[in-house]
């Protein structure tokens, strides 16, 4: 029963969704520590990302090796994190994505500029500014990613561009807490 039970959490989890726990305050307004949301895994078969896509990824130089479990630790690892129950493995970051391949971001007198224009974006409270940051050309194959609490969150400011071989997937869903369950 057991291996049954793990082969249907991986195949779920390896191809169609997962649910990721929030660790962090860097999507604040819009995710919290704690909260829960369903990523889908399909999402960039059908279509390439897409700017303000909230994405689940491996940040560039942020691997960590897997911690060795019996069959039954691993089993009950990955029922809790099929769910949402277990916490993130610690290079899985969740941020949205500000600018796609080929495009130049920056940021300049408190706003994003993307290939000189302004960004508009919605879903930041108002009086949220962003620091500015020098112009820099999304390589072809990676995106620009940011978290919408723009003072506590490290992202390709620190990092860099993410490759897109990287991304999870993208979230769609916000399950938990069940009173402020919505889609994203």
């Amino acid at each position: 029963m057991a291996l049954v039970a793990l082969v249907v959490a991986f195949v779920l989890k390896t191809f169609l969704v997962q649910a990721f726990f929030i660790p962090s305050e860097s999507m604040v307004p819009q995710l919290h520590v704690d909260d829960r949301v369903l990523v889908t895994k399909l999402a960039y078969r059908f279509h390439q990302p897409r700017r303000g896509d909230v994405v689940v990824f491996h940040p560039p130089g942020f691997d960590q090796p897997e911690p060795d479990r019996s069959l039954v630790e691993t089993v009950g690892y990955e029922l809790r994190q099929l769910v949402g129950l277990a916490a993130p493995a610690e290079e899985d970051f969740i941020k949205r994505i500000i600018a796609l391949p080929g495009e130049t971001v920056e940021g300049r007198d408190g706003s994003v500029v993307i290939d000189g224009l302004r960004l508009v974006e919605p879903y930041l409270p108002e009086g949220v500014t962003t620091a500015d940051f020098n112009p820099e050309q999304v390589p072809e194959g990676h995106v620009w990613v940011m978290g919408d609490n723009r003072s506590a969150s490290s992202d390709s400011r620190t990092f860099g561009p993410v490759p897109i071989d990287e991304i999870v997937g993208r979230a769609f869903a916000k399950v938990w807490p069940p009173a402020d369950a919505s889609f994203l």
